[in-house]
């Protein structure tokens, strides 16, 4: 899989780490209780399709990206910064 950074060009994947779903929105405040928190951290689901994620280019320019790839295909469908 090649993955298109906005700063630096197309690049292999093992010059990035993936760190977790891009779903900022969903985050519990400080003051959510403790199952909410873990609900965030654990329950995850699986979707077939478009997915966004979060991506930084660990072995570049260091830039954290949100990448939104199909997970059926591995297709990356659209790369920014995050």
């Amino acid at each position: 899989m090649r993955i298109t950074c906005p700063l630096c060009g197309e690049r292999d994947l093992r010059e990035f780490s993936y760190l977790g779903d891009a779903r900022l929105a969903d985050r519990p405040g400080a003051e959510a209780s403790a199952e909410a928190w873990d609900a965030y951290v654990h329950l995850r689901d699986n979707p077939a399709g478009p997915h966004a994620e979060l991506w930084q280019h660990a072995s570049g320019c260091r830039a954290w990206l949100r990448v939104e790839r199909d997970t059926r295909t591995h297709q990356i469908l659209k790369v920014e910064r995050a």
